[in-house]
């Protein structure tokens, strides 16, 4: 009987238990703003055995002005005019609250990939995404191009 009792409140607990969050999209405490840029282009996207998988961004990074200050490509990778560059690792994503748009991310930088004025960056946060979505459609062959555009957020410590 007691051994019933404890099974049946072992199942009970572990049924309670809380869901499992998605990590958080939030920068870690103690990092500073760097740089933030609205990335302008397009994800594109693959055909590999009848599904879209993502190969690559193509896009302009933006300042506030709409002044063209860098690109972001395949990596990911983010360019600045002046040849500073950083590359960055997804560590969370987040669905992003509008329908048809690529998720929103915090990337960690990858180590040593950093140079210039990007070398002091440890997370790249992308936000505020419009677009950019692989198609819902199956596919048999080739690329496909998605318009997007989203923030870019760069952190230092």
């Amino acid at each position: 009987m007691m051994r019933s009792l404890l099974l049946v409140a072992a199942l009970i607990t572990s049924a309670a238990a809380p869901a499992q969050q998605a990590p958080s999209i939030d920068v870690p405490a103690g990092m500073h703003p760097l740089l933030e840029a609205k990335g302008e282009g397009a994800q594109i996207y693959t055909c590999a055995a009848g599904k879209w998988i993502l190969k690559a961004p193509d896009a302009k990074l933006l300042d506030a002005k709409g002044t063209v200050i860098g690109a972001h490509f395949a990596g990911p990778t983010w360019k600045l005019s002046d040849g500073s560059e950083v590359k960055g690792k997804a560590i969370a994503t987040q669905s992003s609250p509008e329908a048809g748009s690529v998720p929103w991310l915090l990337l960690q930088a990858v180590p040593g990939s950093g140079s210039g004025k990007f070398a002091a960056v440890t997370y790249i946060r992308r936000t505020e995404t419009h677009g950019g979505a692989a198609p819902k459609e199956a596919c048999t062959s080739g690329d496909s191009s998605q318009p997007y555009t989203a923030i870019y957020s760069f952190y230092a410590k």
